[in-house]
């Protein structure tokens, strides 16, 4: 058992000791790879999303150097027809480039400690085959291939660490590729050598242009997951089973870490949050262990046309399209708006619809990262509002219809552009930044009633506050009694169906033709019920 070559089980087992959802049915998809012209697999994700415990189970399950068996008995692998076949079959190369960068004198010794220690980690095992002076990890691998007929399966955990960490180190990225595709290129030599490579991090393979620098990896991402999906992070069958295994609110770990969704599967929870939830019996922001907000500030504030607004209006609940393909997948390559929001779709900040190519918020913990990254700088409007959001919250619940009035007018006028001020979807977000604490306490819903220049939004109690439920709605060239009207004329839907308790009709309007000191005046009217 070694270091890089044959690691063991130690790793996974020490996983299934703690509480454990069973992703082995990745395992089977790596399986059908195996020595087939798709054996070559590139899956990234953000932090904390079960990278490296992928790369210990798949490390476990293959390595021929321990009997993993008992491991796996009962899980799902275990019942797939090529559980047998392969099970604890092959030399397993496993390279952590983290613990290489963190462990090396400098990051340009990286590439060069890489190959020197795996080849000394092979001589050992196979003295007779490799040259004494050999020094090139590829050459080393094919000799004891090519003498013994073993193959090798190599298992990168952070395999992107190095554009991350040397982000400016331009010729040491080049020498990590080339190191990569000499392994990888395809050929005779790989077909002899390799039976299948994994590899994952948080960004997928660094692109030159449009074409990704190792073309023969069948890339997953945040972006296109496809057959993959349901390994990016927790389904929601899994955190229910977990809530009811465990005694937890899964409508407040819903609320707090759902919210990424692929067309394969529609709810993708954070399973760092979630198991943290679990272990410490408390739903709260857990992200901070993961991303400090700062990493999120220095790139919300990039310069580019369009991403303050984008932004403001995600803050405000909204969707933003975005084009995906021009990011060069790393993390200073930025042309547009467009590429710094794909880079934190990949970062996990934001969620992507691939349907609608659409970003979005994902959840309440991440917007909470949103949140502290908007303080200070040119974000002052937006900060304001949100630290005023728990005293318009209160002013609501008091009926104090001319405060209420005064805030949302002030959150319209400063959130947004001159453009779009009367757009429905300004409208909506106004009125969510405004009331933007309101998730400490309300499932927030947006509601979509018929009709044109207004939005509104539902606020559902959540089950330990005792505050009375809202429906709050926005209208221009009214009065503030039609807009409570048009919320009863719309009768209510969905979960407010299933709500008994006290109800605060919220009914906001403003002219949008008056001149003068009447311009953007706001009304409002709160009626209980």
């Amino acid at each position: 058992m070694g270091v890089y070559l044959n690691p063991g089980n130690r790793g996974f087992r020490t996983i299934l000791n703690g509480t454990y959802v069973d992703k082995t049915g990745l395992i089977d998809f790596v399986n059908r790879t195996i020595n087939t012209p798709q054996k070559l697999t590139s899956f990234s994700r953000p932090r904390r999303f079960g990278k490296s415990f992928a790369a210990k189970m798949l490390c476990a399950y293959y390595d021929k150097s321990c009997d993993s068996r008992s491991l796996f008995e009962g899980l799902e692998i275990s019942k797939k027809d090529s559980f047998e076949r392969y099970l604890n079959k092959y030399d397993v190369i496993y390279l952590d480039i983290t613990r290489f960068i963190s462990t090396a004198v400098s990051v340009k010794d990286v590439v060069d400690n890489i190959q020197k220690n795996v080849i000394e980690e092979l001589r050992e095992k196979y003295p007779s085959y490799i040259k004494e002076q050999e020094n090139v990890l590829a050459d080393a691998l094919f000799a004891v291939s090519h003498k013994t007929g073993n193959q090798f399966i190599f298992i990168i955990d952070e395999c992107d660490a190095l554009f991350r960490e040397a982000k400016d180190d331009i010729a040491l990225q080049k020498e990590y590729i080339q190191l990569l595709r000499g392994l990888f290129k395809g050929g005779t030599a790989t077909d002899e050598t390799i039976a299948a490579a994994y590899m994952t991090g948080i960004l997928p393979t660094k692109k030159y242009g449009t074409e990704s620098a190792l073309t023969d990896f069948r890339e997953y991402s945040m972006v296109t997951p496809k057959r993959l999906a349901e390994y990016i992070g927790f389904t929601e069958d899994e955190v229910k089973h977990l809530c009811d295994e465990h005694q937890m609110d899964f409508d407040e770990m819903q609320s707090w870490y759902d919210g990424y969704s692929f067309s394969r599967v529609q709810h993708v929870y954070s399973p760092n949050s979630v198991m943290n939830a679990i272990q410490e019996e408390e739903i709260q922001n857990y992200w901070p262990q993961t991303e400090s907000f700062e990493s999120l500030k220095k790139y919300i504030e990039i310069n580019r046309d369009g991403l303050k607004d984008a932004i403001v209006l995600m803050l405000g609940g909204q969707r933003v399209h975005v084009d995906i393909n021009t990011f060069q997948n790393d993390i200073t390559s930025f042309e547009s708006k467009d590429d710094v929001l794909t880079l934190l779709i990949h970062l996990g900040y934001l969620a992507y619809d691939q349907k609608k190519k659409e970003a979005y918020i994902p959840n309440q913990e991440v917007a909470e990262a949103f949140r502290s990254a908007v303080k200070g700088g040119r974000w002052k409007p937006v900060e304001q509002a949100i630290n005023n959001a728990e005293e318009l919250l209160d002013a609501t619940l008091r009926q104090k219809s001319n405060t209420v009035a005064q805030a949302l007018e002030k959150v319209h006028e400063e959130c947004s552009s001159v453009l779009t001020y009367n757009d429905e979807n300004s409208l909506a977000c106004a009125i969510y930044i405004a009331y933007y604490t309101a998730k400490n306490y309300y499932k927030v819903i947006r509601e979509l009633p018929t009709g044109k220049g207004f939005a509104d939004y539902a606020f559902l109690p959540g089950r330990d506050t005792d505050k009375p439920a809202m429906i709050v709605e926005l209208k221009y060239n009214k009065d503030a009694d039609t807009a409570i009207r048009q919320i009863h004329e719309n009768r209510y839907g969905g979960d407010l169906k299933k709500y008994f308790g006290n109800l605060l009709l919220v009914g906001i309007n403003y002219d949008k033709d008056a001149k003068g000191a009447n311009a953007k005046k706001h009304s409002c009217v709160i009626e209980k019920v």
